[in-house]
């Protein structure tokens, strides 16, 4: 594999005195290159828009998104999809993050996992990827081969794929369905692509699920309205968001909460409307669990 190709493995030459360098001087340089990445994520809104309502039809349609990846890009899958269910309520199953060498490969690289072209196969396997799910497929590179068979078995099974990258003309850009390529330039530390390639996957994978979260009706104006109050800082976080939405007061925040069995959404309505539990509950589920839309139904 020539390296030498990539943007990613390119020399900074504004970095190749970094080890010459105060501390100051190194967190300087690394800060300055990192203030690239939102201007490179900015430039690809586009697919990323697209990608969103990709994911949106999937789900409402009964499929899932499925992020797949290797090394730093898979871990980064695993933490976005693993923050959708605390914070917005969804199924542990519904964003999914798939990483070369399977959960151990989380903590400790997993040698030559990401080199296979049939691994992801059986991974995509073992969750049953059909046509209705969206597959995303990240690598820095663009070239890793575990990422690429996964998007060859999607294609048999009629599944939608996406790549996130930050090289150009990818074999991953080939073969996916669409690509958001975020440019960041050669890194601070040639090739260590945790740095500015990681972060812009960051953003992008954080403005994927909150924008499908938000057009999902997990959002009420911006606040997380099908949050998991799973602990103590989430119960009090519960009880904020519902003095938000709604100005009550906090005994009568405590009590719509306990009516509602601990469902935000479900208080803030039932506050909003001054209804009861249950008449709420019906509400959101005429309006497909979207509060504003509940909210208006009860007006008529």
């Amino acid at each position: 594999m020539d390296l030498s190709k990539l943007t990613t493995e390119g020399r900074n030459p504004d970095t190749m005195d970094i080890d010459t360098l105060s501390t100051a001087e190194i967190v300087e340089k690394i800060n300055r290159a990192d203030e690239k990445v939102a201007g490179a994520v900015r430039d690809t809104l586009p697919m990323i828009t697209q990608t969103v309502d990709w994911a949106v039809e999937a789900i409402q349609a009964g499929g899932r998104l499925i992020y797949l990846g290797a090394g730093t890009s898979g871990r980064l899958g695993i933490l976005d999809a693993s923050e959708c269910p605390p914070t917005y309520g969804t199924a542990p199953e519904l964003v999914q993050g798939l990483i070369a060498g399977g959960q151990s490969a989380v903590f400790r690289a997993v040698e030559g996992a990401e080199d296979s072209l049939t691994l992801a196969e059986q991974d995509l396997t073992a969750i049953d990827l059909t046509a209705k799910d969206l597959l995303i497929g990240i690598a820095a590179s663009g070239r890793t081969p575990y990422v690429i068979g996964g998007f060859d078995y999607a294609k048999r099974v009629h599944c939608k794929t996406v790549a996130i990258t930050c090289s150009a003309n990818s074999a991953m850009e080939k073969s996916a369905d669409l690509t958001i390529n975020v440019i960041v330039g050669p890194e601070v530390i040639t090739g260590s692509t945790r740095m500015k390639a990681g972060t812009a996957q960051k953003m992008v994978l954080n403005i994927i699920s909150t924008a499908t979260m938000v057009r999902l009706g997990k959002v009420y104006g911006n606040l997380m309205v099908d949050v998991q109050a799973t602990n103590l800082k989430l119960v009090e976080r519960a009880k904020r968001i519902v003095h938000m939405a709604t100005g009550a007061e906090k005994s009568q925040i405590e009590e719509a909460l306990r009516e509602a069995g601990g469902s935000v959404k479900t208080a803030v309505v039932m506050l909003l409307a001054g209804i009861s539990a249950n008449d709420a509950l019906a509400l959101l589920t005429k309006a497909d669990g979207y509060v504003r839309k509940a909210l208006e139904l009860q007006c008529k």
